[in-house]
């Protein structure tokens, strides 16, 4: 049976066909590199009896005082995502500071998983009739437990707290609300001028997209995202992002999320966020960086929590932060690639073991298993 194909409706002169790629392996635009074009490095690989199974590639900034002390995996370009929420809050700095409680201002700054205590601390933030100037995405919990919720919603999406924090910022600024999601909206001009303190005042983007929850996202490399996240660490005593954060990390990320776990690691000194396909930023306080520290972590094929943890775990542990491993890998090791540190912190890194004393080593038999010639051969080693 011959099946009938209709005419593309992208194709050859059809009406809206201009916008779609004209070709299926990808067009380059000048001045941006895309993902083939750069040298990422590995981070960290899986290894079974020592034969590596899997090797995760990306690429790592480290940056101090607004300079890049340290980069490996080359100076990737990439959105900065939901990494960059800390950031953009500072947009409204100074009017929410006035009228959100500790919580509120926390979930402002989140990427939760859609618990209870998350729905309810965003919803929080607007009275119950501007709800329905939420522009976020329907969409159901990004984590769940028992009971499955299946009917989605508004509220359950991950950026919903700062959706909500966005339009009670925008009234106060006496902002119009409708249109908060795009480009043309002061709220992303403001942005724009909150990065321009970090990069200096003729930084512009190479391109802004629309994220995942509807807002603009710009481009950045991962050491202009690293220099932007070390004056996080500098200023964290100049607005109430840093103390909310650290003070309420489950309503951050959530149950058993990366960057929740790390901000209770570093006890008030370490601010993490987590960003769509494959970013971690860390904001440091360290004595020896007192500028501020910024480390950014980009995995080239997405989102991958458990290798962004072990490598988290080893720029922290040479810092002097004990973040523990993550779940085991199943009868595999993970090894760490020493340039995801600086050179003179190689010494320490060594010491920071990537599996669990209570881990089996079942990767391998404990006895030298011997290899046949050929079959038959039986006894007779090669």
């Amino acid at each position: 049976m011959t099946r009938l194909k209709g005419p593309s409706s992208v194709a050859g002169e059809r009406p809206g066909a201009e916008i779609y790629p004209t070709s299926s392996i990808g067009q380059s635009k000048e001045g941006i590199p895309t993902g083939r074009d750069v040298e990422w490095e590995p981070l960290v690989d899986y290894r079974r009896n020592d034969v590596s199974e899997t090797t995760i590639h990306g690429a790592v900034a480290w940056a101090s005082g607004g300079k890049i002390v340290h980069s490996f995996g080359g100076n990737v370009l990439c959105y900065g995502r939901s990494m960059m929420k800390p950031v953009m809050m500072k947009v409204f700095a100074d009017e929410l500071g006035k009228v959100l409680d500790p919580r509120q201002k926390a979930i402002a700054c989140s990427s939760h998983n859609g618990d209870t205590e998350h729905v309810a601390a965003a919803q929080s933030i607007l009275t119950e009739s501007e709800w329905g100037l939420m522009q976020t995405p329907l969409d159901v919990p990004l984590v769940q437990f028992g009971r499955q919720v299946r009917r989605p919603r508004r509220w359950y999406h991950t950026c919903s707290g700062e959706h909500a924090a966005i339009l009670r910022g925008c009234r106060l600024k006496n902002w119009e609300r409708v249109g908060y999601t795009l480009p043309t909206h002061p709220m992303f001009d403001a942005y724009l001028g909150v990065l321009r303190r970090y990069l200096g005042e003729d930084w512009a983007p190479l391109a802004v997209a629309r994220d995942g929850c509807g807002l603009p996202t710009v481009s950045n490399t991962v050491g202009e995202l690293s220099v932007i996240f070390a004056g996080l660490a500098k200023e964290r005593n100049e607005d109430w992002i840093w103390k909310a954060m650290t003070s309420y990390p489950d309503l951050v990320g959530g149950f058993n999320r990366l960057d929740s776990t790390i901000i209770k690691t570093g006890e008030g000194s370490v601010v993490a966020k987590e960003g769509a396909d494959g970013l971690l930023g860390l904001s440091i306080v360290h004595p020896d960086y007192p500028d501020g520290l910024g480390v950014t972590i980009k995995i080239a094929h997405g989102w991958n929590s458990q290798a962004t943890w072990y490598v988290a775990r080893a720029v922290l542990g040479v810092l002097g932060f004990e973040l523990r491993n993550p779940y085991p890998l199943h009868r595999q090791k993970a090894f760490i690639v020493p340039g995801v540190v600086p050179p003179h912190l190689l010494e320490k890194l060594e010491t920071i073991p990537t599996w669990d004393e209570w881990d089996p080593d079942s990767d391998r038999w404990y006895y030298e298993v011997e290899m046949k010639s050929r079959p038959g051969d039986y006894g007779q080693k090669l």
